[in-house]
C-alpha cells in the first residue's frame, strides 16, 4: 500500500525502546540482588550453630563413631533417642584430636531436639580422657 506511513511516531518508538531497556535493567538488578541474598551452606551452618549456642539446652551424649572429622553421637531428650552427626571440618577452628574423646556434651534446640551440635566455633562438648596424675612416692 503506497503512501502508508508507520503507525508509530518517533516519540512512541523512543518510549517503547526505553521501556524495554528499563525492564531488562530491572530484571538484571533483581537477579543480582536475589543472588546476593542467598545464604551459602557454610553461612547457614554458622547461623545454626550460633542459634544453638544462644538458645540451646545442654545434655549428655554417647559417642557412637568417629570417621575422619565426622562425629556420630546419640542422646536422649524426654524419653526419645536421637542419633546425629556433625562434620567438624566445617568449623573455623584448629583441628581437634578425636582419638582421646570418650564422652560428649550436646546442645540441642528445645523446640526441635533433632537439631543439635557437639562443637561450635566458641564451644566444645568433646570430653577427653584425662590421665590421672600418679601419686608421688615419698
Amino acid at each position: 500500500m503506497p503512501g502508508v506511513t508507520s503507525s508509530f511516531t518517533a516519540a512512541e518508538w523512543a518510549t517503547a525502546v526505553l521501556t524495554v531497556v528499563l525492564t531488562a535493567l530491572l530484571a538484571v538488578l533483581g537477579y543480582r540482588a536475589w543472588k546476593r541474598s542467598r545464604v551459602t551452606p557454610s553461612e547457614r551452618e554458622r547461623r545454626r550453630c550460633a542459634y544453638l549456642m544462644a538458645a540451646g539446652k545442654m545434655g549428655d551424649a554417647a559417642l557412637v563413631e568417629i570417621q575422619e572429622d565426622v562425629v556420630f553421637y546419640s542422646y536422649g531428650v524426654r524419653g526419645v533417642e536421637y542419633t546425629a552427626s556433625q562434620d567438624l571440618a566445617l568449623l573455623d577452628r584448629s583441628p581437634v584430636d578425636l582419638t582421646s574423646v570418650h564422652a560428649l556434651s550436646v546442645k540441642y534446640d528445645p523446640r526441635n531436639p533433632a537439631n543439635s551440635i557437639v562443637m561450635s566455633e566458641e564451644w566444645s562438648g568433646l570430653r577427653t580422657a584425662h590421665s590421672t596424675p600418679e601419686p608421688k612416692s615419698t
